[in-house]
């Protein structure tokens, strides 16, 4: 009933999933992760305590090879889809004899693609060709599996959900919680092509891209970006108009006195000085 991808990226350690189903929410059913332990991908009709466990028996020192073994053996569990991926690459993954079909898994170089329900035998290979011929960033290469796999068919019955989780391979602190991306799409008619635009709005926030975010940020901080944006081009006029939109907006000046000491919106106020 779903189809997902976890990985390992070899450049930063962090670990991630990308998998996209026909059932609400499957960010809540499906991706397992914590920072410095590993990723857990428990689909079909597992028992939902199940990513939980097999987490832990990574924290506790068992290999994904070890934990899919185990949780094989169990004969409550014949619809039974995982996949575990540890900080150092390893990987592993099994289909229960009782899932549905099309059902399977494709593993490779820290990498597994798994699925059932699918619409056709091409959804996994091309979700793992997607995967390894893609560049970029972890997120980018799981979004290009995952799309990948919906353009092959993916989930038979149709589609509704969609999550992405990426975390880091060395273990939370105090600073850090190792969380990298952490994204939902719980209910839409394209939750793969939705997830895409979230990615691409967060990426956006991380990098300032103001010209995006004065385009697809929530409405009520448009004008905020269209400022920060002309700021960026030099654009005294433009900054004027949308700093002046903001002042319009109930609350809106107030927030801008509170936020005169901010280097960003400093950069807007030498512009109209």
């Amino acid at each position: 009933m779903t189809f997902s991808v976890i990985a390992r990226d070899p450049m930063t350690g962090d670990l991630g999933i990308a998998v996209s189903s026909c059932i609400l929410a499957v960010g809540r059913a499906v991706p397992t992760a914590r920072p410095g332990v590993g990723v857990v991908a428990v689909q079909a009709r597992s028992r939902r305590g199940l990513g939980p466990s097999l987490l832990h028996g990574l924290e506790e020192g068992a290999t994904p090879a070890d934990l899919v073994k185990r949780a094989a053996h169990s004969a409550e569990d014949a619809d039974r889809q995982v996949a575990v991926l540890d900080p150092a690459g390893r990987v592993a993954a099994d289909t229960g004899r009782g899932s549905f079909p099309v059902s399977g898994h494709l593993l490779g170089d820290g990498m597994s693609v798994q699925g059932n329900m699918l619409a056709s035998p091409e959804v996994l290979p091309a979700m793992a060709r997607a995967f390894t011929a893609a560049r970029g960033d972890l997120p980018d290469r799981l979004l290009a599996a995952l799309t990948a796999g919906q353009d092959a068919g993916g989930d038979v019955r149709g589609r509704q959900s969609a999550a992405l989780l990426v975390v880091s391979g060395s273990p939370a602190t105090d600073e850090d919680d190792g969380v990298r991306m952490d994204l939902r799409v719980d209910d839409s008619g394209a939750p793969v092509a939705q997830l895409r635009m979230l990615r691409n709005l967060q990426r956006a926030y991380a990098e300032r891209d103001y010209e995006h975010l004065a385009l697809f940020a929530p409405e009520g901080a448009r004008d905020l970006y269209a400022a920060l944006a002309a700021s960026q081009r030099g654009d005294r006029a433009g900054a004027r108009i949308a700093l002046e939109a903001m002042r319009a907006r109930p609350g809106w000046s107030a927030w801008l006195a509170a936020m005169a000491g901010d280097s960003r919106l400093a950069g807007v106020s030498r512009l109209l000085g």
